[in-house]
């Protein structure tokens, strides 16, 4: 595992790197850091070069609260592979890593081999009906109100994070170290004005997104991933606008898929990422069906 600095449109970003390979790059969500994805990584590096990005603003990567709307961050994540020499990579994203990869697939479907989304919503596009049936989780509310989260939370950041990892995970909760790294990396007021400014740039991601899929389709193999509380709502939301999509849900699984699952989730992605071309996830069905339910 490295770690290196990269520095994009003057924010410096850190990315953690591992393994050689076809690039796989990895994009995270709240409350998390590139740590996420420790046990994907350490599956995945044998075969891939994986990149894992702090994002903007968030774990060990520049503190910035502004310009955090997911088309940023997909210009972002397309410096970091530039920056990296890399010219072809899958992107996975998961929560608020997921619009940003979603943009990037749709802006450069020639650098973006594959798409793999997990427990996100894509702004207000059709098929989330039934999960906002009774309005957006709470928290979202909570975080988008300008400068009312990080007023409260200030001093009180472990216990709060503690409640989204162990909802996250059905109870289970995640590895100490790892724990401790997501913690350490919310703490003090600054860094939860940052994560909540996610929120705050909800809006505008929601209208990039729509004004990308009304001028253009997702023409990349595309899989998405879900669990709890997200369930079926990402795929139902994607079939409209993307030409090829297979679709799974993991069982007994908390939104942090990457820790609650990670064999699971491996059992998805290998057999996906192995392959190419517009039919790539097609087949997966029948192997992955002993590791996850199928809808």
């Amino acid at each position: 595992m490295e770690l290196r600095r990269v520095t994009v449109d003057g924010v410096d970003l850190n990315v953690a790197l591992a393994g050689e390979g076809p690039a796989v790059l990895l994009l995270h969500g709240f409350p998390h850091t590139w740590e996420l994805w420790t046990h994907v990584m350490d599956g995945l590096a044998d075969r891939y070069r994986v990149i894992a990005p702090d994002l903007r603003g968030l774990g060990a990567s520049a503190r910035v609260a502004s310009d955090l709307d997911a088309g940023t961050l997909a210009a972002d994540a397309e410096a970091v592979l530039d920056a990296l020499g890399v010219s072809s990579a899958a992107v996975i994203g998961i929560d608020a890593g997921t619009p940003p990869a979603f943009l990037l697939a749709m802006r450069r479907p020639d650098l973006v081999r594959q798409l793999v989304v997990m427990e996100s919503l894509l702004g207000g596009l059709p098929g989330a009906e039934e999960f906002l049936a009774h309005g957006a989780p709470w928290w979202f509310g909570f975080h988008s109100e300008p400068g009312l989260a990080e007023s409260v939370l200030t001093g009180h950041e472990a216990e709060y994070i503690d409640w989204f990892l162990d909802a996250g995970t059905l109870g289970q909760g995640v590895e100490p170290a790892i724990r401790d790294a997501f913690v350490d990396a919310y703490t003090g007021t600054e860094s939860l004005r940052c994560a909540f400014s996610y929120y705050r740039a909800l809006p505008s991601s929601a209208r990039q997104i729509q004004e990308a899929v009304r001028t253009a389709r997702l023409t990349v193999p595309t899989m998405a991933i879900g669990a709890r509380p997200v369930g079926g709502a990402l795929e139902r939301q994607l079939r409209p606008v993307a030409d090829h999509v297979v679709g799974h849900i993991i069982e007994d699984c908390g939104h942090i898929i990457p820790l609650h699952r990670p064999a699971e989730l491996l059992g998805l992605l290998e057999p996906f990422l192995a392959t190419t071309g517009t039919k790539a996830g097609a087949g997966t069905e029948a192997r992955a069906a002993a590791t996850a339910g199928q809808k």
